[in-house]
């Protein structure tokens, strides 16, 4: 549902590309990514991944954010450190949620928890980590965030839009990455299907992003202008590179859903208790 509701809303914002409409070619791109994570989280967490309602609360959470951004984000100070503010925290309360595998609560006392899991365990006595693989990701997880919510502080960029789906994409690839690691590490491994989907999808986002960036028109500045970006168009004297992008784009999505279907194929005989959780 997501994928064909961003095809309709990407078709009504190339009506007419501007500032304002932007918002709507990136709405479902959010709800794909968010929707891309919660699936690899749950093939491993079933019992404790996010219900519906608090998935579908939160997306549209990230989507009115994106609406403010829009439409106050444009060099206003007070809004950038408020939205840094709940990224930076909104990663914190997450990254304590996972590595405790749902065991915290998300309450008004998950502060104090926090200051006193610190203080026994890193200043009155220094130990290691119980899960060294999760804390690494949630490490790398906190600097990239922590990165981005620097940068969107420092630089305010204007895409707003495009800054908010970078975050999910750099949180998807990054999990993804994690999710592939741990099952070798398990000692699983990903057949022959999965790896041809994985390296068909890697090549056609590399040629789908080439098309992409090469920048033929811009609702940054009047039609007229947007016009002397455009080129000849290269596929059958009829589509451009902007339209090869959209072939290409629509292709490698397809692919990244046949990853997350076949991924596991190797664990359909296995039972569910012997599975490695991480």
């Amino acid at each position: 549902t997501a994928l064909m509701m961003e095809g309709l809303l990407s078709a009504c914002y190339h009506v007419c590309p501007n500032y304002t409409n932007f918002q709507f070619d990136t709405s479902f791109m959010y709800m794909i990514a968010g929707l891309c994570m919660l699936k690899l989280y749950q093939k491993r967490h079933p019992d404790i991944n996010a219900s519906a309602y608090t998935a579908y609360a939160s997306l549209a959470a990230v989507i009115f954010f994106s609406v403010l951004g829009v439409v106050f984000g444009k060099d206003n100070l007070v809004f950038w450190i408020v939205f840094s503010i709940i990224h930076v925290v909104a990663t914190l309360l997450l990254s304590t949620q996972l590595y405790y595998m749902g065991r915290w609560k998300l309450d008004t006392g998950i502060f104090r928890r926090i200051i006193y899991v610190v203080y026994t365990d890193c200043i009155r006595q220094c130990s290691g980590p119980t899960y060294v693989d999760r804390m690494v990701l949630l490490v790398m997880g906190n600097i990239v965030n922590w990165s981005l919510a620097t940068y969107g502080l420092i630089m305010r960029p204007s895409d707003f839009a495009s800054y908010l789906l970078a975050i999910g994409i750099c949180n998807l690839l990054l999990y993804f990455a994690f999710y592939i690691i741990m099952k070798l590490r398990s000692g699983e491994r990903v057949k022959l299907i999965p790896l041809m989907c994985i390296l068909f999808t890697a090549v056609v986002w590399g040629f789908a992003l080439f098309f992409f960036f090469q920048g033929l028109s811009t609702w940054e500045k009047t039609p007229a202008e947007s016009r002397e970006h455009n080129r000849d168009c290269i596929l059958l004297d009829f589509f451009d590179h902007h339209d090869v992008w959209h072939f290409l784009s629509s292709t490698a999505l397809f692919g990244s859903f046949l990853i997350l279907l076949t991924l596991d194929n190797d664990l359909d005989t296995v039972q569910r208790d012997k599975i490695c959780v991480f």
